[in-house]
């Protein structure tokens, strides 16, 4: 059945992906978005569909808008470069924007999701991280603005859950990457698939030996969709990620390789509180969704890579590589 479901920050990487979804299944997007990390080329070919709607508006401000079903709270930046850029605007679109969305939803009887983070987490002392596992977070670090917003604002929604004032999910989502990033996003797949399409020094912080844990933004997608329309009781939140685990030299040169650029590995100074390792346990998603990835690493990269060199050549700012592999049949 089709349902009116309103997406804040719609208009990001997740979003705009988020809206296609659900518009190619017959619902009707409200795209809502303050543009500080969105841009309106997300969903500029969005626009012209009957059942989109666009809206500019910062969730730190009470959001009105009527007869919506769900509501999806992606309205946060979610790169260290641009979440520390303003970390008080950070918390407060974390803190307010969660009680703004959860009174929408308690009035109008929507359910609601909240994107949250595998950063909740912190430097993890367990590994692989279930949802029971409490974190180890530092609340005075640089970070903190988008760690302790993320985990206050998973309070409110399972306070609202708890006295039965709203419907609530919440998603803990880890390491997602994909075509519609940002070129200037920050994050490590986005920084080295844009480094070398430019042939310059692939920036590896610390010695590379930390682990991420990388799902294509399709999988992520899926698995967020899966979360909202489960009925039935939900245990508590829900890690939405990929189990397989790589290390950050590992994606390095994994990525000169399909790009066939020129680029060396270079090493920068580890950055204050950066996790040294980090993996879902994602037996809970498996176990109520019926969800897990199938995007292996390689199929997700090119197409990461494809949209990148589209972008950067449309900017004139990509090199021509010595070679190609990236299309290469496997």
């Amino acid at each position: 059945m089709s349902k009116r479901v309103l997406i804040c920050g719609g208009a990001g990487f997740l979003g705009s992906h988020l809206s296609e979804r659900l518009l190619a299944r017959g619902h009707h997007v409200i795209c809502l978005d303050n543009f500080y990390t969105g841009h309106l080329r997300n969903v500029e070919k969005l626009r012209g569909h009957r059942n989109f709607e666009l809206v500019e508006h910062d969730v730190i401000n009470p959001v009105t808008v009527e007869d919506v079903d769900q509501i999806y709270n992606l309205a946060c930046p979610a790169s260290p470069a641009h979440y520390q850029r303003d970390p008080i605007q950070t918390m407060k679109t974390s803190v307010l924007g969660a009680l703004h969305l959860l009174a929408l939803a308690e009035t109008q009887k929507a359910r609601i999701l909240q994107a949250s983070t595998s950063e909740i987490y912190g430097e993890p002392l367990q590994h692989p991280q279930d949802e029971e596992y409490r974190g180890n977070v530092s609340c005075v670090g640089p970070r903190a603005c988008y760690d302790e917003g993320k985990r206050s604002a998973e309070t409110l929604f399972f306070d609202y859950r708890r006295h039965g004032r709203a419907d609530t999910r919440v998603a803990r989502i880890f390491n997602t990457y994909g075509p519609q990033m940002c070129a200037d996003d920050g994050r490590v797949v986005s920084n080295f698939i844009v480094q070398a399409l430019r042939n310059q020094p692939i920036e590896v912080y610390g010695d590379g030996s930390q682990t991420r844990s990388f799902c294509y933004v399709d999988d992520l997608i899926d698995g967020l969709n899966r979360l909202m329309d489960h009925e039935g009781d939900l245990p508590g939140a829900v890690n939405i990620g990929n189990p397989t685990e790589n290390t950050v030299l590992e994606l390095a040169e994994l990525i000169i390789s399909l790009v066939g650029s020129r680029s060396r590995i270079e090493q920068r100074p580890l950055p204050q509180d950066d996790p040294t390792r980090r993996r879902p346990d994602i037996s809970r998603a498996e176990q109520l969704l019926g969800w897990r990835p199938t995007t292996p690493l390689v199929d997700g990269l090119k197409k990461t890579i494809a949209y990148f060199e589209t972008e950067l050549s449309r900017e004139g700012t990509v090199a021509t590589p010595a070679h190609r592999t990236m299309v290469a049949a496997e």
